[in-house]
């Protein structure tokens, strides 16, 4: 299933952190990281034997359950808070303040390489509602307070929210 047609050099997102196929060995694939990429997300915590959301690229002409995610990861978030309920879930993550400015209430926004909604925005806290088919097909339902996630924000959003700060500083009006 996952390693059908796996070649090396082929793309597969770990916890939505892109990375390509250096070798393949029956069952067992290869991926190099580089220090830049276990210092800026949370790879480097990663050790033997613990899961990772793991996913394949997205071919032309499959169907994107969500946004494009591209696998270049922006910023780690921590969880704050988790609110458990019958049948959903709520995690609150906290951000570096300077991030925030690319998280807007009900936008997107890719956490360990799901593409989810943003729900409630609060100073350098965010929160998403997870429903049970997420909750048991990614490692959501795991999270606990303290756990590093990586954040890929969407990038529509971050190219209009940088072009109107350029224009406002370019025009002295920021």
């Amino acid at each position: 299933a996952l390693g059908r047609g796996l070649a090396v050099g082929a793309s597969v997102a770990h916890n939505g952190c892109c990375l390509t196929v250096t070798k393949i060995d029956g069952n067992k694939v290869s991926f190099d990281l580089m220090q830049e990429t276990l210092k800026l997300t949370n790879l480097g915590q990663v050790e033997v034997g613990e899961f990772v959301n793991i996913e394949r690229a997205a071919k032309f002409g499959d169907e994107i359950g969500g946004h494009n995610m591209s696998g270049h990861i922006s910023v780690i978030a921590s969880v704050q808070h988790v609110i458990c309920s019958e049948n959903n879930r709520t995690i609150w993550f906290e951000l570096p303040i300077e991030a925030m400015k690319y998280v807007l209430a009900k936008g997107y926004i890719g956490l360990d390489g799901c593409s989810l909604t943003i729900g409630e925005v609060k100073g350098n806290s965010f929160n998403v509602h997870l429903i049970p088919e997420t909750l048991q097909r990614t490692l959501f339902g795991q999270r606990e307070v303290g756990d590093l996630i990586n954040v890929e924000f969407d990038p529509q959003t971050q190219a209009i929210v940088d072009t109107v700060e350029r224009v406002l500083a370019a025009k002295q009006l920021v």
